[in-house]
């Protein structure tokens, strides 16, 4: 599929309301798409950015997709949680469904790692929040020793780097089959400098612990919810991950056995960084696949949400 756009898109940043504070979003549209409500919704991984979606996000809109991408909620621009309210799943899949529940037709959701996961609860509890999903490299099990590397290195720097060159000479050991080094401009994107000058990672540092490192314990209700999604779904795995497997990914299509699943052979669990391209041009194809099934009335009709307000329906 030829990727190249005719026109550049037009990138505005928005602050929307989550499930009781604010998440710093990004809508992403053509010209003559302004008044096109976003026909796709990108949620990033674990420790990213809405920035992860920038390149993928430019090329569907440019395509005829117009895109609504959000940080999470302990994540880059977005609030972040009282000093005594402890992070929880509930709360980020709270945020999905009032964010997509707001919109006025079903988005497809893309989503990686962490907001996969979420977006697999929310499309349970509230069916026909999205039209299709596509999840980037998860499953509802996952292999642990990938896990542990990301969570490694997310809590390697607690004083932060001194510069931004320092900060790039620790992902690029992080990444090394990654060519080239991050810009400063990527760079401060996902670091804020403090007022001793230190360089520290975008996201809460709560959300390692209260979040992530016993998350392995909610992989049975994660299953379960796969098991109730109606709506289309297409998985799309790294042949390098660490954290999908073969069985992993079994073990998904037993759940869900009307997903597809297709395999970038080079990638590495960060697949959308990886190979772009490749995966850019999956998820146009699959797009231009729902179109196609839709016109012609093969699919069914999904519901479209009653307005929520991020309570159980």
């Amino acid at each position: 599929m030829d990727l190249a756009a005719t026109t550049v898109p037009t990138v505005v940043d928005l602050r929307l309301e989550g499930a009781g504070l604010a998440l710093a979003a990004t809508r992403c549209h053509a010209a003559g798409q302004a008044h096109e409500a976003p026909a796709v919704v990108y949620a990033h991984g674990f420790g990213q950015t809405r920035g992860a979606w920038s390149a993928t996000a430019a090329t569907l809109a440019a395509h005829g997709h117009p895109g609504l991408a959000y940080d999470a909620r302990g994540h880059g621009g977005s609030d972040r949680n009282a000093a005594d309210e402890p992070y929880t799943g509930h709360q980020f899949t709270d945020d999905l469904i009032v964010l997509a529940g707001e919109l006025p037709q079903p988005p497809v959701l893309v989503a990686a790692s962490m907001g996969g996961l979420f977006g697999l609860l929310a499309e349970a509890r509230w069916p026909g929040l999205f039209r299709a999903m596509v999840l980037v490299d998860i499953t509802p099990r996952w292999e642990a020793a990938g896990v542990e590397r990301v969570l490694g290195f997310m809590t390697a720097f607690p004083q932060g780097f001194a510069s931004l060159d320092e900060a790039a000479d620790a992902i690029a050991a992080y990444l090394p089959h990654r060519r080239g080094r991050k810009s400063p401009g990527t760079l401060r994107e996902l670091l804020r400098q403090g007022e001793d000058g230190r360089w520290r990672w975008h996201w809460d540092p709560r959300l390692v612990d209260e979040l992530a490192r016993d998350a392995e314990r909610h992989q049975d209700d994660i299953a379960e919810a796969t098991r109730a999604v109606r709506c289309p779904l297409l998985l799309v795995s790294g042949g390098r991950s660490d954290l999908v497997s073969a069985d992993t990914i079994g073990h998904f299509l037993e759940l869900a056995p009307h997903a597809r699943h297709v395999q970038l052979a080079d990638a590495t669990h960060m697949l959308a960084g990886d190979d772009n391209d490749r995966f850019t041009a999956t998820v146009l194809e699959y797009l231009a696949e729902l179109d196609r099934s839709e016109n012609s009335g093969i699919s069914t009709a999904h519901r479209a949400p009653a307005p929520v307000t991020g309570a159980d329906p």
